[in-house]
């Protein structure tokens, strides 16, 4: 116990969203992709590992439930081998599972993530998909926007919010489902 209380003293954090205006965004963001994609049956959603498939199954659930979309492809890719920085800290990466069960062949794909941060997940994201055919386009949706962190051209097409943190600055998406609350934190040491 006794170390992570001492790192919990030099942290602070604030939220950045409630649990109610993270629901808000979503329905916007939902509204968003069915105003571009209408039916979803040439689109695809694919939340990227391991914490924007919390994000694209929240996503297709509103687009289900509220808007009545019948059938959206959602797939789950893992991008840990085809990260730029992979091998090269001390952590060993443990993989995800990608879970896709359709190709996206001349479909639109949707990747989804909760921070868009350097811009190196969504590089790695764009090798690793080809593995299940050339899609037609891709988008990229993001809940939280760090736009002054890129370090590659890469800009997403729907963002929930835009945050300009500073680069010592961590946000924490937290989902119901995964962590017991939803919420967006700044956290700073």
């Amino acid at each position: 116990m006794h170390s992570t209380e001492s790192v919990a003293q030099h942290m602070s954090q604030r939220v950045l969203l409630t649990s109610k205006e993270i629901n808000i965004i979503l329905h916007r963001l939902a509204c968003q992709l069915l105003e571009n994609h209408l039916d979803f049956s040439n689109t695809a959603l694919i939340g990227i590992q391991p914490r924007g498939i919390f994000l694209a199954e929240r996503l297709a659930k509103i687009l289900k439930e509220d808007y009545k979309v019948k059938d959206i492809p959602l797939g789950f890719l893992d991008i840990t081998f085809f990260r730029d920085d992979f091998g090269r800290g001390d952590k060993i990466l443990k993989a995800n599972s990608t879970k896709m069960n359709f190709l996206v062949e001349d479909k639109k794909v949707v990747f989804i993530d909760d921070v868009l941060y350097t811009g190196r997940s969504i590089r790695a994201a764009l090798t690793a998909i080809q593995s299940f055919g050339r899609p037609k386009s891709i988008e990229l949706l993001t809940l939280i926007d760090r736009r002054f962190s890129r370090h590659l051209p890469i800009q997403p097409n729907y963002r929930g919010r835009q945050v300009d943190a500073i680069n010592e600055e961590k946000v924490k998406v937290m989902w119901a489902e995964h962590d017991g609350e939803d919420s967006v934190y700044l956290v700073s040491k």
